[in-house]
């Protein structure tokens, strides 16, 4: 099976003050998408420098040429189909099809209240989730759209000439729960998750079947509407599991994580680019080792 690597990029450097190196580096270094995280603001960055993802998603588009691009994960919190059908089809054009959505429910971080409305409750979360995934669905591949929903309203919402990749942009679609798992198997073109984290302070083992669950999640519901598995790419987000970042401690221990979880059947890994003194800290030329060595190594 065939793995593929991928990095975050997470938009807290200026541009012109080493941002835009990071996102040509990830393309010189081999990368096969570059996402950044679609938040106003996140966890222990809120008082730091945070930069909006479809800005630095277009100006990433401008000064790269290969490498594929995209959000992991834009969510339905601060963000509604309508107009963000529109940026995306815009996105698709200026990277002449190159833009990923990664798109999941949202969660109670501060992007939940910032427009100052009520936290919304999990279900309510999944119930905006079922509605915005088709509406967007439709949104990006008919040319006018109408839809008057619980949640979300269209009227005439026109998105012409539709995007560059056909019949759209695909979806990777974040989720671990039965509804959002099926909302992966009949609207993703990718799966996408980042481990259970009931099981973030457990053992590697108990993390690997925790995501062998879910996989087998996705699997009953790819089988439930006759889809074969294989038409779905399987991504899982790192640095969210018991091991964290020591994967990115050295190549050996990359590997030896990738090849476990690529045996559950995962076909795209995603590293966090590192950032000094946070959660993502790494060292800078074990990551790009890793880049450049990891799965040739992996495969060998």
């Amino acid at each position: 099976m065939t793995l593929r690597l991928s990095t975050v990029i997470l938009p807290v450097r200026p541009w012109h003050e080493g941002g835009r190196d990071q996102w040509e580096r990830a393309e010189r270094l081999g990368f096969h998408t570059a996402y950044t995280y679609d938040h106003l603001s996140w966890r222990s960055f809120r008082d730091q420098t945070w930069y909006g993802a479809v800005p630095t998603l277009t100006a990433a588009a401008a000064v790269t040429e290969r490498i594929r691009l995209g959000t992991l994960v834009t969510s339905p919190n601060f963000r509604h189909p309508v107009t963000l059908a529109k940026e995306l089809m815009s996105l698709d054009d200026i990277s002449g099809g190159r833009i990923t959505l990664g798109i999941g429910a949202g969660g109670n971080g501060f992007d939940a209240t910032a427009l100052g409305q009520e936290e919304w409750s999990p279900r309510e979360r999944a119930d905006r989730f079922a509605e915005f995934v088709p509406l967007l669905d439709r949104l990006l591949t008919e040319p006018a759209v109408t839809h008057h929903g619980t949640f979300y309203s269209a009227d005439e919402a026109r998105n012409i000439p539709g995007c560059v990749q056909r019949p759209r942009l695909p979806f990777a679609v974040a989720a671990t729960g039965p509804r959002g798992v099926k909302l992966a198997a009949s609207h993703g073109q990718a799966w996408v998750t980042a481990g259970d984290p009931k099981h973030a302070e457990g053992t590697p083992e108990e993390s690997l079947a925790a995501l062998r669950v879910q996989h087998g999640r996705l699997e009953k519901a790819l089988a439930e509407i006759g889809r074969d598995s294989d038409s779905i790419e399987k991504v899982l987000l790192t640095g969210f599991t018991p091991e964290r970042g020591a994967i990115l401690e050295s190549v050996d221990a990359f590997v030896d994580f990738a090849g476990r979880h690529r045996e559950l059947g995962f076909t795209e890994l995603v590293i966090h680019a590192p950032i000094p003194d946070s959660d993502f800290a790494a060292d800078e030329a074990v990551f790009e080792r890793i880049a450049t060595e990891a799965l040739a190594q992996l495969e060998g």
